[in-house]
């Protein structure tokens, strides 16, 4: 088993060298604070890049809206061929031969027009209503864009601490693995002189062993967090990062200020601005639909030259008799009765503002909720820290005295197993602890809207 253990150890200890030569060559690592990391993330995080992208269409379709209100120009040719023109039947008596219909055309074989036209709304109450929603729609995208940004740097930020954290945690347990194996040292030659039985060592051995298990289900735990904290980056997987905000003492004390300073301001949530505005639209469709039982004014001109021939080598000789025609007009609609669809679709509309009005009121005490809930695990969270602290100090406190009474020979090998199992126990409650701090601290900074720019 020892010979087991020490192979072990050994490849573990290799690893991470191994690992580090390869990284060296493959690509140089990219160092990144949290807020490195949260402006990459913004960059080059597909969600992000898709809500910037509805904004842009979102610009194209009010471009488009706004075309609705230009002129409408548009030219037309049209060439025909009658390939049996249609003949219309005359009276004989025209001709002195009464009695009878004689078949006569009229149309020419071919033809030719070549026209334009163009037409002008000057009054639409729909078309003005769209026209005014044009800023309100741009703004609810952006906000959607605000908040897909928010939620980002929201995940980036756990993901980030949650990396830090777990490495943090394995260097603990490295640390332990270095002291246990300097003690199955000590405690090999001791059992190799006489002076204690085989049990002892392998007491040791059996905690190291377990230590190693730790290590390595603790190293994958680090891969995962990589992986997460890239995936919400948008970086490639095969990227190194080195990150520098490693220091989680004064994000811990940052949070403890948190707890008895922020408060909720509807305005800062963008959830809030964002149904604000969708409330808006909402009014400008009640006000649009209610507009549409208006009459509609519209202004229209065309001009054209128009040919006929039996010669097909006459129809594009411009010199022959092409005449011309113009005209303009103006067009009034009044809709008198559509079978009460209008009135339905303004009953349809009112409801769905009052609907959104009700929403807002929910959202006003679902923030309300999130923050004071927030408040109260982020306060449980650094009082659980900072009893697990005060237990990680008594159990290093009580693995130092259980050496020392193991060496002078006046304590057991059981009390330093023991001890150690204490000390791993109370390390990992300590680290799960910070992760919570940190996560309540993000929770709370969302509550409350601080994750814009």
């Amino acid at each position: 088993m020892r010979r087991l253990i020490s192979k072990t150890t050994l490849a573990l200890c290799l690893l991470p060298l191994a690992m580090y030569g390869q990284t060296e060559v493959s690509q140089e690592a990219v160092a990144l604070s949290l807020e490195d990391a949260m402006k990459y993330a913004v960059k080059h995080n597909v969600s992000a890049k898709n809500a910037r992208l509805d904004v842009k269409k979102q610009r194209a379709i009010n471009a488009e809206v706004t075309g609705i209100a230009l002129p409408n120009i548009k030219a037309e040719g049209q060439y025909t061929d009658f390939l049996n023109p249609q003949k219309s039947f005359i009276p004989g008596d025209f001709v002195g031969m009464p009695g009878i219909f004689i078949p006569v055309q009229f149309t020419p074989k071919y033809g030719v027009t070549a026209s334009g036209s163009a037409s002008q709304i000057l009054f639409d109450g729909s078309v003005m209503v769209a026209l005014q929603a044009r800023n309100g729609l741009m703004k609810l995208y952006e906000q959607s864009a605000t908040l897909s940004e928010e939620n980002i740097r929201y995940e980036v930020q756990k993901s980030y601490y949650a990396f830090i954290i777990s490495k943090k945690q394995y260097q603990a347990i490295a640390n332990n693995m270095q002291n246990l194996r300097r003690v199955a040292f000590e405690m090999k030659t001791m059992y190799e002189t006489g002076m204690i039985e085989k049990i002892e060592v392998d007491r040791i051995n059996v905690q190291l062993n377990n230590l190693i298990s730790d290590s390595l289900r603790l190293g994958a735990l680090i891969d995962v967090t990589e992986q997460m904290l890239k995936y919400n980056m948008g970086m490639d997987i095969a990227q190194q990062i080195v990150l520098t905000d490693t220091v989680v003492d004064s994000k811990i004390a940052d949070a403890a200020s948190m707890v008895l300073s922020t408060e909720a301001d509807y305005d800062d949530r963008t959830e809030y601005n964002l149904m604000n505005t969708q409330l808006k639209l909402n009014q400008y469709n009640l006000k649009r639909h209610r507009l549409s039982g208006l009459p509609t004014l519209a202004a229209f001109a065309s001009v054209g030259y128009n040919y006929s021939t039996n010669e097909f080598n006459e129809v594009f000789s411009f010199y022959n008799n092409y005449q011309f025609y113009s005209l303009w007009g103006l067009k009034l609609s009044v809709p008198l009765f559509d079978g009460m669809q209008r009135i339905n679709r303004v009953k349809q509309a009112k409801i769905t503002v009052k609907q959104t009005e009700n929403n807002m009121e929910g959202l006003k005490r679902a923030i309300d909720l999130q923050t004071a809930s927030s408040k109260t695990n982020l306060k449980n969270a650094l009082l659980s820290l900072d009893n697990q602290q005060q237990n990680m100090k008594l159990a290093e406190n009580v693995l130092d005295i259980a050496n020392k009474k193991y060496k002078a020979g006046v304590g057991s090998n059981l009390e330093i197993v023991e001890a150690q199992s204490d000390l791993v126990l109370s390390q990992t409650n300590y680290f799960n602890a910070m992760m919570n701090v940190i996560n309540a601290k993000s929770d709370l900074q969302k509550a409350t809207g601080q994750f814009k720019k």
